[in-house]
């Protein structure tokens, strides 16, 4: 015959030791003898126990787990590893045991199911969190296109599922193909597939949402998708898309076998979490990949140009920009040549005012306005004139200063035309080490209405150089106390010791020279360009300087 709730076949101290309020406790409440007896259970034991009643053996109506730690209690056993916890039915209970001096024990089952599904979810939170963490990690530590698509596989792989296929956006007929397995090598291809036969790829593609994973046929899946050294038949497949910065970025398709258990939707929005980490490292990767070939592009049309021999005239030209790690500033040169041996060649350095990209983008229009006004080269001022409204008329309110020198061979020798537009001097080096100054004159073009220069004419015989310099030169501070300029007196000195050697050496020793006046400290951009007629003869050195056999024999 069974008890109701809250009676007892027999009178308890439970209710003198805890109070008689236990039998209205929201838990479940067993009241057990020292011998396994139930004595008394609440109301809400009854439910969890709907067999049980008063009088039945312990162990016949609770798991094993309980009744062994009340066999515990009544042998006197310590324990020392907390409350016992187990399931009853699909519940995680945690047993509270309260004893009473008459030997029986008041057992209080509390409900931890909800607690452990928390912290069981805040584990899993955590090291997802970890895993997304490492994953941002590896793959913002590159911004080479196939490497972050290499990271983002092979990461996929082993963290997601037991192979990852990431899929870019087709290059003409073929799509590039990343693919990795757990433990095994990543293999990148590209290749034409049919995006339409893997269920939910083309609309991935597209960028939009993925389909539920339970919503895929692994028999419907291709091939091409399975990497090589794939174990076991495919039994689970997750499509989902790689969000980039405003178009998609290609898609990700994660596979595991029949031998492993199925993506959960939780695994299914954790690898949404991944693949838009990965989407934005590869869009980051390509958008800097298109601004490197664009600026590449650019640079290659900013940059000074390779000099070398035009029609038995030598050129030679160095640049330094006012940053070490810059290419391109605000100085530059250029040599247009003839088509045939008779008519002239154009030698144009210049300086704009300013350094860094925007005095290099002046730089540019201006060498590109020159290279049009190549037809009317014989007429420097012209040129002069027609550059100058152009720069009046463009949105630069930066001004300019350059010489042209226009080059023409004859008889051995090279005959200068030279004009100034507010540019310093060019330098004469003859044969002897006599450094000469052309006393070209004239005005800065893009400042004022008009532009005033004269031309200067000259010749070069050979072993003789003409140099073309920017202030950056003369005006490199440094020297002992870090505080003086090169100077003008020094590049002479330096220029009189150049006296019969190549273009190509004159211009590496000037910039040299003023590279060591500076040292360390920081200075205007440098741009030197040397005109040179070779000698017949062979060069030799007298005393240390460079000099021809008739020279030696004069010493």
């Amino acid at each position: 015959m069974s008890a109701s709730s809250g009676s007892s076949a027999r009178p308890s101290d439970a209710d003198l030791h805890v109070g008689a309020t236990w039998t209205e406790a929201p838990c479940p409440v067993l009241v057990v003898d020292r011998h396994g007896g139930l004595v008394r259970i609440n109301e809400a034991a009854r439910a969890l126990l709907p067999g049980a009643a008063s009088g039945d053996r312990l162990h016949e109506q609770v798991p094993s787990w309980l009744s062994d730690a009340h066999q515990c209690i009544s042998d006197g056993l310590p324990s020392n590893v907390g409350p016992p916890t187990g399931c009853i039915g699909n519940r995680l209970f945690e047993a509270h045991p309260t004893s009473s001096r008459h030997g029986d024990v008041v057992w209080w089952l509390v409900d931890n199911t909800d607690r452990r599904l928390a912290e069981t979810a805040l584990k899993d939170a955590q090291i997802r969190s970890g895993i997304l963490a490492k994953v941002s990690s590896a793959l913002l530590s590159t911004l080479n296109v196939p490497r972050c698509m290499e990271v983002a596989t092979s990461l996929a792989a082993e963290h997601l599922a037991e192979a990852a296929v990431l899929i870019a956006p087709h290059h003409g007929r073929r799509h590039p193909l990343t693919l990795a397995h757990r433990g095994g090598p990543v293999t990148q291809i590209a290749r034409h597939i049919d995006i339409a036969g893997v269920p939910g790829l083309a609309e991935a593609l597209q960028g939009f949402p993925p389909v539920p994973a339970r919503w895929i046929d692994p028999a419907d899946v291709p091939d091409w998708v399975i990497p090589d050294g794939f174990a076991g038949p495919l039994g689970s497949v997750i499509v989902t898309p790689l969000p980039g910065h405003g178009v998609p970025a290609g898609a990700l398709i994660l596979l595991r076998s029949s031998t492993e258990q199925a993506f959960t939707e939780g695994e299914e929005v954790f690898a949404r979490l991944f693949a838009a980490r990965a989407g934005a490292a590869l869009s980051a990767a390509r958008l800097y990949t298109e601004q490197a070939t664009i600026t590449a592009t650019l640079m290659r049309e900013l940059l000074p140009p390779m000099l070398h021999s035009v029609h038995g005239v030598e050129y030679a030209g160095r640049y330094r920009a006012s940053n070490d790690h810059e290419r391109i500033g605000g100085d530059f040169y250029d040599v247009h040549p003839s088509a045939d041996p008779s008519p002239e060649t154009l030698v144009v350095l210049g300086d704009v005012a300013g350094k860094g990209l925007e005095a290099a983008v002046l730089t540019g229009k201006i060498r590109n306005t020159l290279h049009a006004l190549l037809s009317l080269a014989e007429d420097h001022e012209r040129v002069l004139e027609l550059l100058n409204g152009a720069l009046l008329s463009s949105h630069h309110t930066r001004f300019a200063t350059l010489v042209l020198a226009s080059v023409r061979r004859s008889a051995g020798r090279a005959r200068l035309r030279v004009t100034s537009a507010g540019h310093l001097p060019p330098l004469i080096v003859r044969a002897d080490g006599t450094v000469e100054e052309l006393r070209a004159r004239g005005t800065l073009v893009g400042a004022l209405p008009t532009v005033e220069a004269h031309t200067v004419r000259t010749v070069l015989a050979p072993g003789e150089t003409c140099l073309l310099y920017t202030d950056g030169i003369t005006e490199a501070r440094g020297g002992p106390l870090g505080d003086e300029f090169f100077g003008e007196h020094r590049l002479r000195r330096a220029l009189s010791e150049c006296a019969g050697m190549p273009a190509e050496a004159v211009v590496e020793r000037v910039q040299m020279l003023a590279g060591q006046w500076l040292g360390s400290g920081r200075h205007d951009d440098m741009a030197t360009v040397a005109i040179s007629v070779p000698r017949a003869g062979p060069l030799t050195t007298v005393n240390g300087h460079a000099g021809s056999p008739d020279r030696r024999r004069s010493t």
